[in-house]
């Protein structure tokens, strides 16, 4: 750079210092991964989650071809279009995986979650609950007469405005599964 090209008080600028404030944004994830079923995968995978830092927000995990020993990890997590992009391929090059699946980018895919919500309440409170468990259509799934257990499926943010909703009147305790996910068509 030479002097005529700077003035006076003008500072440097490297293509390092330019920031597109698109890459900044944050955006929420699901991977579907499927892996061996063989002990110390699902730590590998976790592994390489944390130890660069990467948050999960949902981690379900069950073998789905016994004959095969393999298994379906389905993740979910936040992060710049380029944490993401880093994600999938480090997780691509590791030896267990035989494929990632990001479903948020490749189409339309259906999102469900199993929860069980236990509310206490009498009186008043208690039919609220049970007004709006049927609104979400929960199911009661124990009752004794201080309180209830509901299960309810459906996407994530269903599930969290029922537990929005059963907070005033008595909520106990939750059990998320996860997200289960898959893509929808062919």
């Amino acid at each position: 750079m030479n002097a005529l090209s700077l003035k006076k008080g003008a500072s440097r600028k490297s293509a390092y210092d330019l920031k597109n404030p698109l890459d900044d944004r944050q955006e929420t994830h699901t991977l579907a991964i499927l892996v061996d079923n063989e002990s110390g995968v699902l730590a590998r995978v976790i592994g390489l989650f944390s130890g660069r830092g990467y948050n999960i927000d949902s981690l379900t995990v069950a073998e789905t071809d016994h004959s095969g020993h393999r298994s379906r990890i389905t993740v979910v997590t936040t992060g710049t279009p380029a944490v993401i992009e880093q994600i999938k391929a480090q997780l691509g090059r590791m030896v267990p995986v035989h494929d990632v699946h990001d479903l948020t980018v490749e189409g339309a895919s259906v999102e469900r979650e199993l929860a069980l919500v236990k509310v206490q309440g009498t009186g008043d409170k208690r039919v609220e609950a049970l007004r709006i468990s049927d609104v979400f259509r929960a199911s009661v799934v124990d009752s004794t007469l201080e309180s209830f257990v509901f299960q309810l499926t459906g996407a994530p943010e269903k599930i969290d405005a029922f537990i929005d909703l059963m907070r005033p009147l008595g909520l106990i305790d939750v059990a998320r599964t996860g997200v289960a996910a898959i893509s929808r068509g062919t």
